[in-house]
């Protein structure tokens, strides 16, 4: 999913083990960004797990961290909605984190899909190996894409 504020910009679903960082686009929104393309908006799934690290202190000195794990999640109350949820329950929008702070991608799931997509014989319905004999149709459908 990427904000609302941010679909006038291109943009592309994020990839399992990315390390994107965010970024404020010209229009003052932030979102993710491939470091490499910030032009481009990296969409993420909500409820993906991700692990932040460059923390603005304010939010290292609350969270009482450097690096964290967290859920990437769509926040309601207010203009932007793309955001994170932190594993003691504290909320905070990606306009609430700041620009630069780096997102790496790591949900397991997406791996397992990524891998489908990457060699569908793999996970083809005649395989019994780690895939489960799951088409990678079904993993796509699955999670509701």
């Amino acid at each position: 999913m990427c904000d609302y504020s941010l679909e006038m910009y291109r943009s592309r679903p994020a990839r399992a083990g990315e390390k994107l960082t965010t970024h404020r686009f010209p229009s003052g929104s932030i979102g993710l960004t491939d470091p490499g393309n910030p032009d481009c908006a990296v969409c993420m799934t909500s409820g993906t797990t991700v692990v932040l690290s460059n923390l603005p202190i304010h939010l290292r000195q609350r969270l009482d961290v450097g690096t964290v794990k967290a859920t990437f999640a769509h926040l309601d109350g207010g203009p932007h909605h793309d955001g994170v949820i932190f594993d003691n329950g504290e909320k905070f929008t990606l306009q609430q984190v700041g620009p630069n702070v780096e997102i790496t991608f790591v949900d397991v799931v997406a791996k397992v899909i990524d891998a489908a997509l990457a060699d569908p014989n793999k996970f083809g319905s005649g395989d019994t190996g780690s895939g489960g004999g799951i088409a990678p149709r079904e993993v796509v459908t699955a999670g509701g894409h």
